[in-house]
């Protein structure tokens, strides 16, 4: 059997003027000993001890040496703070803990209603024991669809297949995951729908849920010669931008105020075609009143049942969709 190894030690050092310092053991001897590491520390100390771990100290214990290092510390923190103050990560949290009146946000869902919209984990269960009855169209559209901010094509696809099941053509917006409205995107929305007006040879139907109801609507705006109607899903295009439960969100992931959006716009603007308002007392994203408009704002507004994220996979939502398609003009 090996010797056991020797355990380690604890020791307390305590000044004692400018001249000396205390060691303490953990057994509760001690003495003073200079400031300057000795040269023969061991034996010095008594001698059951002096055959236990040796002490190791610096060559020089500088009495001021915690304030030097507080001071260089604070120093750090300072240049820390002042570089965090300038950078990217702290405007954009600034636009999140904005603050504002709560009459501005009058209206929005309450904490029950956005509860509420954890409904859609349970749509994977549904889904497949889900049977609907598609009738043919005898009015075929072309669709271009147009996702909700932070969400990506694939979650309007389960809407998209029961349009095409009734005979619609429906196109994606060709932007990936929508991270919010900039210039350069939007200009590649309005080539994309120049691109499908010209290669079906007809208008196309704008259909946005949420954010993308908003582009559709000033889509429409500038090109109504290439679209035959408008339809929006729990949109905000009216009243308060931030009668919302997801305002501070938009605004740290897109950099910019929703007041201020890098494409000028009137959002209460009502397009020059037919424009039809989805929106449902359920919502739990977006103020119901906000996204129906008022008269002026839209031709008609269709309520429904639904929750916010239900736009996109909600029965109701599918055949209310096929008979205002039904009913477009060409």
């Amino acid at each position: 059997m090996s010797s056991a190894e020797p355990q380690p030690e604890l020791w307390h050092f305590s000044y004692v003027d400018d001249n000396s310092l205390n060691i303490h053991h953990e057994s509760g001897l001690g003495r003073a000993m200079p400031r300057n590491r000795p040269s023969a520390l061991p034996e010095r100390l008594p001698e059951r001890l002096s055959q236990r771990l040796p002490v190791r100290l610096p060559a020089s214990l500088p009495r001021h040496l915690p304030g030097q290092v507080i001071a260089a510390a604070a120093a750090a923190g300072a240049r820390a703070q002042e570089a965090y103050a300038r950078s990217e990560l702290a405007r954009r949290l600034a636009l999140a803990r904005e603050a504002c009146p709560q009459e501005v946000e009058s209206g929005k869902p309450r904490l029950l209603r956005l509860v509420g919209e954890a409904e859609v984990l349970l749509e994977p269960i549904r889904r497949p024991r889900r049977q609907l009855e598609i009738p043919k169209s005898s009015n075929p559209q072309v669709v271009m669809i147009l996702p909700g901010f932070a969400t990506r094509p694939g979650r309007m696809r389960y809407l998209a297949r029961q349009l095409e099941a009734a005979g619609h053509i429906t196109k994606r917006w060709g932007q990936g995951r929508n991270w919010g409205p900039d210039p350069d995107r939007f200009a590649q929305l309005e080539a994309r729908l120049a691109a499908l007006h010209a290669r079906h040879g007809r208008k196309v139907v704008l259909l946005g849920w949420s954010l993308g109801g908003l582009y559709a609507r000033e889509l429409a705006k500038r090109h109504s010669y290439a679209v035959a109607k408008v339809i929006t899903m729990g949109s905000p295009f009216s009243g308060s931008p931030r009668a919302n439960n997801v305002w501070r969100a938009y605004q740290f992931i897109t950099g910019h105020s929703v007041d201020a959006p890098p494409i000028p716009a009137d959002l209460a603007q009502k397009p020059p075609v037919e424009t039809v308002a989805l929106w449902s007392p359920n919502d739990g994203v977006i103020a119901p009143r906000c996204a129906a408009g008022r008269p002026g704002e839209r031709d008609r507004a269709l309520a429904l049942r639904c929750t916010h994220m239900g736009f996109t996979y909600d029965p109701q939502v599918v055949f209310a969709l096929l008979e205002e398609l039904e009913r477009t003009g060409s």
